[in-house]
Parts: structure tokens; C-alpha cells; sequence
């Protein structure tokens, strides 16, 4: 994987970081595997803005993608390496033994022609799917479940990647990306490997345009707001805002806001770093 900077040939370009795309190997989806997607631009069902900086950007199909691994004991082939607009990594399409194709979140090293698994008894390598009970200690994971059967629901974004700690009982203890232990079911499954496209965070999107086709509009400053809008707002001349804090008054930076009866919080073993 790699990143190009471009020429400055334009305003656009002068600081424009874009990624070379040397995984990917086709530019067409799988039809059987899309679906619509509707933008609402931060609107509730009343019409009514209940999300601000939201609205516009390029039209996208959603592709199906498959985080609960739950065909099992069946080989499937990796057909292609794909880009997907709905997420930061990329995807890989699988076709299964029995002619059935789904796309996964593709692991960092996944290539075409590669043969991947998953369910017990699977092997501990890249691209194949296992309960923790069965992947070796120090392991580098992703696309954790957090309930049996629930689906991936952590680290699945691009270069992302947790590591598997220890095991005790029924309990596997994890650190993950933001650098929380916790303990997970050891039924729970995980991918093997980090998770594709690392360069992601490398990438500069040179210009503004590039937010609105992301369909993000313009965000206005809280310190450029007037004191009704917002606790920063106001001040004479160009105040600071005092203490940044969110708009109903929460600070902002180093305040926690986890709940301290959370039912789950028994889990974690060491909080995220600040």
C-alpha cells in the first residue's frame, strides 16, 4: 500500500495526498451484493435538522458485507480486493465452494486466489475467521464480536488491529486500538490480522471541495457563534471561548463522559489512554 503526492499544478493540489490503490484489482462491484443507500442530510422524519454540517455529497450504493463469518466450515476463494466509499478499509469479494459470494472487511496481506475460512478449527491465518478460544495468545486480531453470534463490531477501520492478551474461564482479555483492555466471551469470533488500507491516515484531502463530495457542508467555529448558540460564543473582539466545551456545556478535553454504573464496565480492564 502507498500514498502519492501530487504535482501543484493547482490550488487544489499543492498539498493533495491521495492513495495509490495498488490492493485494489477491479473498479466494479458485485451486483448481487448492493444495495441502496438514501441519504437523509441530518434530517429526522419531521423534516426537521437534528444533525448539523450534514447534506449533499456523491450518491453511493451500500455493499452487503459479511461481519458475522457465519459460514462456516465451507473454503471460499478471494475473487478481488475492492474499494468500498462506505468505509475507510478496503474489501475483499469471496466466492464459496458452493458458488455463493459475500464480501469481508480485507485483512493487510489478503491477496487474489488466497483461500480463507472460518468457524472452529479453522487455521490461525490471515483472512480466516476463529473464536478467541482457539487463536493463539499475542495474536493480532480485527473485526472483534462483542456478543456471540452479534457480528464484527470492533476494529474494523482501516490499519486498525487489537491484540490478543490472555485467557482465563470463559473470558479473553483483549487491548484494542485506543489501548483499553477488556475482557471478551472466548466464543466471541475475530479475524485474523489488521485490518486493510493502514496509508488511510496518511491521505490530505488538498481542498474543501473533497469534504462536500464526502457530503460534510462547512462547520461554523463555536468561538465565531454568538453566546445564545453557543457557551463559547460572544466576547469582544476575537475572544478565545474560554474552556472548549460542546454545546450543552460538556467540556470538551479530558472530561469523561462514560457512565460510572455502565453494566459493562466490569469488563475493562484498563481504561483507553487520554
Amino acid at each position: 500500500m502507498s500514498v502519492r503526492k501530487l504535482k501543484p499544478i493547482t490550488p487544489g493540489q499543492r498539498f493533495k495526498v491521495v492513495n495509490g490503490f495498488d490492493a485494489i484489482t477491479t473498479d466494479k462491484p458485485e451486483k448481487s451484493l448492493l444495495a441502496p443507500l438514501k441519504k437523509s442530510g441530518g434530517r429526522n422524519k419531521q423534516g426537521k435538522m437534528t444533525m448539523r454540517y450534514k447534506g449533499g455529497g456523491h450518491k453511493r450504493r451500500y455493499r452487503v458485507i459479511d461481519f458475522k463469518r457465519d459460514k462456516q466450515d465451507v473454503v471460499a476463494e478471494v475473487k478481488s480486493i475492492q474499494y468500498d466509499p462506505n468505509r475507510s478499509a478496503f474489501i475483499a469479494l469471496v466466492e464459496y465452494t458452493d458458488g455463493e459470494k459475500r464480501y469481508i472487511v480485507a485483512p493487510n496481506g489478503l491477496e487474489v486466489g488466497q483461500k480463507i475460512n472460518s468457524g472452529p478449527g479453522s487455521a490461525p491465518e490471515i483472512g480466516n475467521a476463529l473464536p478467541l478460544s482457539e487463536i493463539p495468545l499475542g495474536t493480532i486480531i480485527s473485526c472483534i464480536e462483542l456478543r456471540p453470534g452479534q457480528g464484527a463490531v470492533m476494529a474494523r477501520s482501516a490499519g486498525t488491529f487489537a491484540q490478543l492478551m490472555a485467557r482465563e474461564g470463559k473470558f479473553a482479555t483483549i487491548k484494542l486500538p485506543s489501548g483499553e483492555t477488556r475482557m471478551i466471551l472466548v466464543n466471541c469470533m475475530a479475524a485474523i490480522g489488521a485490518v486493510s488500507n493502514s496509508d488511510h491516515q496518511l491521505i490530505v484531502s488538498g481542498k474543501a471541495g473533497r469534504s462536500r463530495w464526502l457530503g460534510r457542508r462547512p462547520r461554523t467555529r463555536p468561538v465565531a457563534m454568538n453566546p445564545v448558540d453557543h457557551p463559547m460564543g460572544g466576547g469582544e473582539g476575537r475572544a478565545s471561548g474560554g474552556h472548549p466545551r460542546s454545546r450543552n456545556g460538556i467540556p470538551a478535553k479530558g472530561f469523561r463522559t462514560r457512565s460510572k454504573t455502565k453494566d459493562s464496565n466490569r469488563y475493562i480492564v484498563e481504561r483507553r489512554k487520554k
